[in-house]
């Protein structure tokens, strides 16, 4: 079950909530990774906004979805679903990938 802090604009998922999510219509996935890190392997079908760019491409996230963000352990992940959240998208669609991609490959979850 997704955990909210109250502290924090977005709610944490596990690999498991994440996979499940992932399978529903109302769900992106976008990785705040580098452009060399996505390239290394990033989670099926997420769409690469490097971190340092999410705020200013914010017309770009969906308003209608619900977004996962994931990153290498789940760090910038956060920091993008916060800026996300500054650009008004509501909490209960913010998502944070808890370990990120590195959580992903050790759980055994193939990458593109």
């Amino acid at each position: 079950m997704p955990r909210k802090d109250e502290r924090e604009p977005f709610y944490r998922v596990d690999v498991a909530e994440a996979k499940a999510m992932m399978a529903q219509d109302d769900v992106v996935v976008i990785d705040v990774r580098e452009p060399h890190e996505y390239s290394a392997g990033h989670v099926p079908s997420a769409t690469l906004i490097p971190v340092n760019s999410v705020f200013a491409r914010r017309e770009e996230l969906p308003k209608d979805k619900k977004i996962v963000f994931v990153c290498a352990v789940g760090q910038r992940s956060a920091l993008a679903a916060e800026m996300a959240a500054a650009a008004g998208l509501p909490a209960d669609h913010l998502y944070n990938l808890d370990g990120g991609t590195d959580a992903w490959r050790k759980a055994g979850e193939p990458v593109e």
